[in-house]
């Protein structure tokens, strides 16, 4: 496996990995991730957001989005194909994450996750993130969400 950091033309690549991988979560209210565009993920790269993209034989199978925030990378939209999830794909991305802070003098991995979706915050769990903060994230026509706000020190 190879993870690579990506450019803007990679866009289309990390839109089209980010719909398979939420695709399953299309009955959420609100399904966030599906309704994003090749083009807000573009627009993202121009506002200085960065990403990775791994590749299993040249073949793009998962991918996460951040950003540099000061003294902080904030991570968001970790993404492994349906076929490959369980494989310890998003483990190395993540890793890969740890390496690029590591490089740049980041002391400290941020991340949000949906309560109701137990699996993910066992991931980041399993590999040392610790929940610091839960909110209530209110969104239009008065839908609420639960997000628990996870960190890893490093």
């Amino acid at each position: 496996m190879v993870i690579n950091s990506t450019i803007s033309s990679d866009a289309p690549i990390i839109h089209n990995l980010m719909i398979k991988a939420f695709m399953e979560y299309k009955n959420e209210i609100p399904p966030s991730a599906l309704e994003e565009t090749v083009q807000s993920v573009s627009d993202a790269f121009k506002k200085g957001e960065k990403s990775l993209i791994a590749y299993e034989e040249n073949n793009p199978v998962g991918m996460v989005r951040f950003q540099l925030k000061n003294e902080s990378l904030y991570f968001y939209r970790l993404s492994v194909i349906p076929e490959k999830q369980g494989e310890g794909i998003g483990k190395k991305i993540l890793k890969s994450l740890e390496d690029y802070a590591n490089k740049f003098g980041v002391s400290t991995i941020l991340c949000k996750v949906r309560m109701t979706v137990p699996k993910n915050m066992q991931l980041y769990s399993s590999i040392g993130y610790v929940v610091y903060d839960e909110e209530v994230v209110h969104k239009p026509n008065g839908i609420n969400i639960k997000v628990a706000s996870m960190k890893k020190e490093l």
